[in-house]
């Protein structure tokens, strides 16, 4: 069965990572300032965690678990591609 303290921190995490890198629907988005620098060192420290978690956590985790976390994972990946590839 899910715990739900662990999809609690998965989706905190991802929420501020939105809000940092600029997300229009994050809740968290009017706690954040929109500093490129600031926002990407969130964005980064949120993926970072996330990525610390994965490794910490494989082999223990249910389905639900699992892919709350690869989902959260691939959105801050793909949000901070976007931002490298974009032109300035």
């Amino acid at each position: 069965m899910s715990d739900p303290r662990f999809i609690g921190l998965v989706q905190s995490l991802l929420s501020s990572a939105e809000a940092a890198l600029g997300e229009a629907d994050s809740p968290m988005v009017r706690h954040l300032a929109r500093d490129g620098v600031l926002a990407r060192r969130t964005g980064e420290r949120s993926l970072e965690l996330l990525l610390m978690l994965q490794g910490k956590t494989q082999g223990n985790l249910d389905e639900t678990e699992r892919a709350a976390l690869h989902n959260a994972l691939r959105t801050i990946q793909g949000r901070l591609e976007q931002l490298t590839q974009a032109p300035d």
